[in-house]
């Protein structure tokens, strides 16, 4: 089975998805259109950057292989955090200090973005203020602490620390040491997010077409995307696809790789016991390279996320086995039965910063979010839609970031990635 095939079992049992009300799906495209800027991919960057083009008066055709939100989009954590998959060191290290807080800001932007869009287009998405980084051992500890007073230094984003022995009182789980809080990241229901801003889409007068998979792109001045029934010819377009391109541009493909990432939620366990587990309500993960990410929705349920897998197959027993990490971390929970099982795939990258830039001048790629993505897909949506109108300052710094192709080739690229991450695995558990 490959990685599609997986992909489409896995997003059968969304608790998203059963919690939401898609409307009907919007038309395939069936003739051949023209418009200022088309895009491919009906994920949050898509979007965004569809919404900021129609704000400039430009008239936009999006793309869509499935349905809108179909992937990672409406399927992820619901994280809203600070920063880059990356630490900041590798911004650092490649762009210097003064663009890596150039990098930073924009960070910090998104978040506020992602707020400013749901009030502007009165999107109900579940939004809950409030992040907390964990550590699970007294080093780890140690080292999250020193990296935060870092980004306080540097940086000027100051997020409160939380002792040992405090801990409890954020996380009641015996398996967090430490950690700190940030109140302006939060987390929400991405795939109402994702669906809410589709609709400001069409109001805005895109046209959005399901299930019309790019199969072909002729370059040159005019860009013209081909589908199964139909063609889009454009003065510009951007690839916003991510995994999901399938050969369209292979000479992205070789830096990211699909990895998959499982998610549960436990059955409602009511209001005063879900606080009693987190009080502020705010989204939790841990530090570790492998990572556990948890949340309480709207519902009172526990969101539990993380058994990433990196050869594309999905772990056995999927349920039983999230379930078994959900009771490790909050061993009260033991009674609670798990209701829904899912998962997806995110586009990582070797370095895991994000890959923005063009295939030609007129041709823009947004990738490698590398499971980061819930705020920086619309900032980037932003700096794309302002490259286009001829103000690429912030888009081209993002360009600058340099990225390797995964070892391997085609063929042994992924069981190198398996090796490694089972390497880093170990670290986390030694």
């Amino acid at each position: 089975m490959n990685f599609l095939q997986s992909d489409l079992e896995l997003s059968r049992h969304s608790y998203y998805a059963a919690t939401t009300q898609r409307t009907p799906p919007q038309p395939a495209l069936q003739e051949r259109v023209q418009c200022d800027v088309a895009v491919v991919g009906g994920g949050l960057a898509g979007l965004c950057a569809a919404l900021d083009l129609a704000e400039q008066g430009l008239q936009v055709v999006l793309l869509e292989a499935k349905e809108v939100s179909w992937g990672a989009s409406g399927r992820n954590g619901g994280q809203l955090i600070h920063g880059l998959a990356c630490d900041v060191a590798e911004i650092e290290s490649q762009l210097g200090l003064d663009d890596a807080r150039r990098v930073w800001d924009m960070s910090i932007e998104a978040l506020d973005l992602v707020r400013e869009r749901c009030r502007q287009h009165q999107i109900d998405c579940d939004l809950q203020d409030g992040f907390i980084g964990v550590a699970t051992s007294p080093r780890k500890g140690r080292a999250l602490s020193q990296w935060a007073d870092r980004i306080e230094r540097l940086y000027g984003y100051e997020m409160p620390r939380i002792g040992a022995q405090d801990m409890r009182h954020w996380v009641n789980s015996p398996r967090y040491d430490s950690g700190l809080y940030d109140p302006r990241s939060g987390h929400l229901h991405p795939l109402k997010y994702a669906l809410g801003l589709a609709r400001a889409a069409r109001r805005a007068g895109i046209r959005i077409h399901e299930h019309s998979a790019v199969t072909r792109i002729e370059r040159g001045p005019t860009v013209t995307l081909h589908t199964a029934q139909g063609q889009v010819s454009a003065r510009q377009a951007l690839l916003a696809g991510n995994v999901y391109l399938q050969g369209v541009a292979p000479e992205l493909e070789p830096r990211i790789m699909p990895v998959g990432t499982y998610i549960i939620t436990s059955a409602p366990m009511g209001e005063a016991r879900a606080n009693a587990l987190i009080p502020s309500r705010a989204a939790v993960c841990d530090t570790n390279f492998v990572l556990d990410y948890l949340r309480l929705t709207a519902d009172h349920r526990l969101l539990f996320g993380g058994e990433v897998s990196y050869s594309t197959r999905t772990p056995s027993d999927l349920a039983e086995t999230m379930r078994r990490r959900m009771v490790m971390t909050f061993p009260q929970l033991g009674d609670l039965p798990v209701e829904h099982a899912w998962g997806g795939f995110v586009d990582i990258t070797m370095n895991r910063a994000p890959d923005f830039g063009r295939l030609d001048s007129n041709l823009y790629y947004l990738q490698g979010f590398s499971g980061h993505g819930l705020a920086l897909t619309g900032l980037a949506g932003r700096i794309v839609a302002q490259a286009m109108s001829g103000d690429a300052g912030r888009f081209d710094l993002f360009s600058r970031l340099r990225h390797r192709r995964f070892p391997g080739g085609r063929l042994l690229r992924t069981p190198a990635l398996v090796l490694g991450m089972a390497w880093y695995r170990l670290l986390d558990l030694l």
